[in-house]
């Protein structure tokens, strides 16, 4: 005799909610609306263009044999999925300004900051929460090691890294919060 099994879970978007909610999601208001945009292309151009795929799929018979319906439906769920995840980050992440930062001396969410490494080498990132990272684009989260180091430290401190090429000395040249 079969025993009900608990239905799967599979949204891997969903992460387990911090005791008392001490865990807060930040954004920065340009990849607040970066996510806002991505939103409602999801909803006004891809979900119905895809529901009108798969129901011109549905319309040619058998569904179970019918490739594009059972693209079609898995498209869609992925679509749904991400409608979910992006509606969910929107509601429940706070959204910073990092021009209105109060203390622009030292780094804090949203600064854009200047590092010189030992070599002499400088690098620009600005310090962006874990749905924004684009290394290309020089946004790297504010919890990645350099994002931690980094808090709070003013111009001319230097902070130690741990890389996987090994450890690094970086200097504050600049802070900017635009």
């Amino acid at each position: 005799m079969r025993q009900d099994v608990p239905p799967q879970h599979d949204e891997q978007d969903d992460e387990p909610e911090e005791a008392g909610g001490a865990h807060r999601r930040y954004l920065t208001r340009a990849g607040a609306e970066r996510m806002h945009r991505e939103l409602l292309r999801l909803l006004n151009e891809e979900r119905p263009k895809v529901t009108a795929e798969v129901s011109a799929a549905a319309a040619q018979g058998d569904r179970s044999e019918n490739a594009e319906y059972i693209y079609g439906k898995k498209r869609l769920r992925e679509i749904d999925r991400r409608i979910r995840f992006l509606q969910k980050r929107l509601d429940t992440a706070t959204i910073v300004t990092p021009s209105e930062q109060a203390d622009q001396r030292r780094v804090y969410f949203g600064a854009t900051v200047t590092l010189e490494d030992e070599d002499g080498a400088k690098t620009t990132y600005q310090i962006v929460g874990s749905d924004e990272i684009d290394t290309q684009g020089g946004r790297i989260s504010v919890e990645s090691p350099i994002g931690k180091a980094l808090l709070r430290k003013a111009v001319g401190d230097s902070v130690e890294v741990m890389r996987p090429r090994g450890e690094i000395e970086l200097t504050i040249v600049s802070i900017k919060y635009v």
